[in-house]
């Protein structure tokens, strides 16, 4: 698909999209996905904190034809002539690799089978020279590993949160980890420990870790006078947010721009598809949660 890009978020600290209260024993969960139930980023979000980097508030659109042209404008005046919904489209930004705690080498980027494929079937809209390998787990105690992987012991025994796995080297984890890392990562060092840390696993193994592996925290709401929690009011209640060192990955194209011939598709993907290396996502803001970088172009591009 022409004037199409592929975009990627590593979480630089842990990140709270929220999905309203919940009924289980997480007061705020995740948002997440119908189907696989893995956390995501709603597109609407992104394309919001992406506009609000570049101050395209009403009254910026509404005097910058191009910020209008990618971001849209409503008219209040119920004109629906002055209205349009943006250029720029993105889709929601998909999990790729999920972080997990490691014995060995700290922790692992995880991800499985049917996360790749969605993946590389995105890739073929974004970038269709990108070839890259089927991947297949076919036992639940194993999980694919690349052949410099700091993951495993002696014995190939890896041990993830506390779940007991045996490495296989695989050499399509390798150009998989290799492949991920060349576009997110920008230092050589960076890439190389994105690839000792990847791991791919068995579907159901990692469907289990994206429910259990989240980040979880206990808030606390104290009363004046007793200095203990406030119970009465609500004062406890837990939050899940992706942790840190996430990595996820969406689409992003220009439709056509209706309105104004100077502006064209490639110059409005080329002017507001750029890799930004600091934004903020979700709430807590004020608590360093959500912050990000947005990349669009990495290494391999």
């Amino acid at each position: 698909m022409s004037n199409t890009k592929q975009f990627w978020i590593h979480c630089l600290t842990p990140m709270h999209i929220g999905a309203g209260r919940g009924l289980g024993h997480i007061d705020l969960p995740l948002v997440r996905e119908k189907a696989t139930n893995f956390p995501y980023i709603p597109g609407s979000a992104i394309k919001g904190v992406i506009a609000d980097s570049y101050q395209a508030d009403e009254n910026s659109r509404k005097s910058n034809p191009a910020l209008k042209a990618a971001f849209g404008i409503t008219d209040s005046s119920n004109n629906e002539s002055g209205s349009n919904s943006g250029s720029l489209v993105f889709t929601d930004a998909r999990l790729i690799a999920l972080p997990i705690r490691s014995i060995y080498g700290t922790f692992a980027w995880t991800a499985s089978p049917a996360i790749l494929q969605r993946l590389k079937r995105d890739l073929q809209a974004a970038n269709p020279t990108a070839g890259l390998p089927d991947i297949d787990v076919a036992e639940k105690e194993t999980v694919n590993v690349t052949n410099s992987s700091v993951l495993s012991a002696k014995d190939n025994k890896v041990f993830l949160e506390d779940l007991d796995l045996t490495a296989a080297t695989n050499d399509a984890a390798k150009q998989w980890a290799e492949f991920i890392a060349g576009n997110v990562f920008v230092q050589q060092e960076e890439r190389d420990a994105f690839v000792k840390r990847f791991a791919v696993l068995h579907d159901d193994v990692f469907n289990f870790l994206s429910e259990t592996g989240t980040s979880v925290d206990a808030h606390i709401k104290m009363d004046k006078d007793s200095k203990t929690v406030d119970k009465k009011n609500g004062g406890l209640w837990y939050e899940e947010s992706l942790p840190a060192e996430t990595i996820l990955s969406g689409i992003l194209w220009c439709d056509k721009v209706f309105g104004n011939k100077e502006l064209t598709q490639e110059k409005l993907l080329t002017d507001y598809g750029k890799n930004i290396p600091l934004l903020q996502f979700g709430g807590k803001a004020t608590t360093g949660k959500g912050l990000v970088r947005f990349i669009t172009e990495g290494g391999n591009k």
